[in-house]
């Protein structure tokens, strides 16, 4: 069952590419479109095959190899002066690392070192292809969630989850402030918005903690 059904794949995928080629080039040789399509078409086959045999890792491995492979040809097709794949591979390769790393894809160290990786990576993309602005603080501030979240999460610290969460948004509203609209104190309306995370934490920390000694004097007394 499972081969006639990848083979059904692989034969409507290849008519169907045949067919969106054959369109293409007799309507509108000018413009390649018919990859775009074909690049889903192709998947179907590929990952009906994997997905059925239970094969998730090399499944992984072979869709983010044709992902980036179909980014390459577009970012070579349409703008080959500007190698914008960079940008957009980084995170498909993490796809099949994660899958590999069972034992450790949820520790706080994997979190720690892929978070700085991409800090660099993208720090240095910035650098090079396109320094006019730094834009790497953005990724920066995003992937720096992850291993707090998750060393809160994990040792059930949610307190100090909206204390650092609101460190680190804070810093970066200052510094998206500083490096974008300097003339404009704009990141004062945001920072007081985030400070009420924390206070009301404490807030409800403080009362839950009143509430439980009352409760225990009365049932001392």
């Amino acid at each position: 069952m499972l081969k006639l059904d990848v083979g059904f794949a692989w034969a409507g995928s290849i008519m169907s590419i045949l067919f969106f080629a054959t369109v293409n080039y007799l309507t509108s040789s000018h413009q390649i479109w018919f990859i775009y399509p074909s690049f889903i078409l192709l998947l179907w086959p590929v990952s009906l095959h994997y997905l059925r045999k239970g094969d998730y890792k090399i499944h992984s491995i072979f869709c983010s190899i044709w992902i980036i492979i179909f980014l390459i040809t577009i970012n070579y097709l349409y703008s080959p002066s500007h190698p914008w794949f960079l940008y957009a591979s980084y995170p498909i390769i993490w796809w099949p690392i994660l899958m590999y790393s069972v034992q450790k894809r949820k520790t706080v160290s994997l979190a720690i070192f892929g978070s700085l990786l991409t800090i660099v990576y993208y720090s240095i993309l910035n650098a090079t292809l396109s320094h006019q602005y730094p834009w790497a603080i953005y990724p920066s501030f995003v992937v720096l969630w992850w291993p707090i979240v998750l060393h809160c999460v994990k040792t059930k610290k949610y307190f100090h989850l909206s204390l650092w969460a609101s460190v680190l948004s804070i810093v970066f509203f200052i510094v998206v402030n500083k490096v974008s609209t300097p003339s404009i104190i704009w990141a004062i309306y945001p920072i007081f918005v985030i400070l009420w995370w924390p206070l009301s934490m404490y807030y409800f920390i403080l009362r839950r903690k009143i509430l439980k000694s009352k409760l225990d004097e009365a049932i001392e007394q």
